[in-house]
C-alpha cells in the first residue's frame, strides 16, 4: 500500500490549519506558502475534505479554511479515506459484506482481513491532536509526512 501525494498533502494541510492558535480561517495561499505545496494542488484536495465533513470553507474578506471538527475527532484514517478512497489491501474487502464469489473458499482471505484490520486500527487510532502533541516543541508548522 502506498499513500499518494494527495493523501500526504491533505494531512499536512489539515495540520497547518490545526496548528493555528486563533482557530480562525486560513487562506490556501498561506497554507501553500507555509507548507511549500502548490496552491493548485491544494485546490484539488479541498473538495474531498469538505465533502467528508473534515474541512469547512468561508468566503469573503476573512474567508479561508478551518477544521469542521475538533482535532481529536479527525483521524489519519478519515483523511486518507477522503483523499485515497478505500484503504482495503485487496478489492474484495472494499464491499461489506464481502461479495466475492470465492470468499468462502479463499485460502488467503484471512491474511488480507488481518492486514486490513491492522491498517484500520492503526490509522484510525491516530488523530490530528495526537500528531500535534507529538510534534509540539519541534520547529514550527513544517510537517513532513
Amino acid at each position: 500500500m502506498k499513500i499518494s501525494t494527495k493523501g500526504r498533502y491533505a494531512l499536512r494541510m489539515l495540520l497547518e490549519i490545526a496548528s493555528r492558535d486563533d482557530g480562525g480561517f486560513i487562506s490556501l495561499k498561506e497554507i501553500s506558502d507555509k507548507q511549500e505545496i502548490s496552491k493548485k494542488y491544494l485546490e484539488q484536495i479541498v473538495p474531498l475534505l469538505t465533502r467528508d465533513g473534515i474541512l469547512r470553507t468561508n468566503r469573503g474578506n476573512k474567508g479561508g479554511y478551518s477544521l469542521a471538527k475538533d482535532t481529536k475527532d479527525i483521524t489519519v484514517g478519515d483523511v486518507l479515506r477522503a483523499t485515497e478512497g478505500s484503504l482495503a489491501p485487496v478489492a474484495c474487502l472494499e464491499c461489506e459484506p464481502n461479495d466475492c464469489p470465492r470468499a468462502e473458499n479463499c485460502a488467503t482471505l484471512y491474511v488480507w482481513e488481518g492486514l486490513y484490520a491492522s491498517i484500520r486500527d492503526y490509522l484510525d487510532g491516530i488523530t490530528l491532536a495526537d500528531i500535534l502533541k507529538q510534534n509540539k516543541g519541534s520547529a514550527g508548522g513544517d510537517y513532513c509526512i
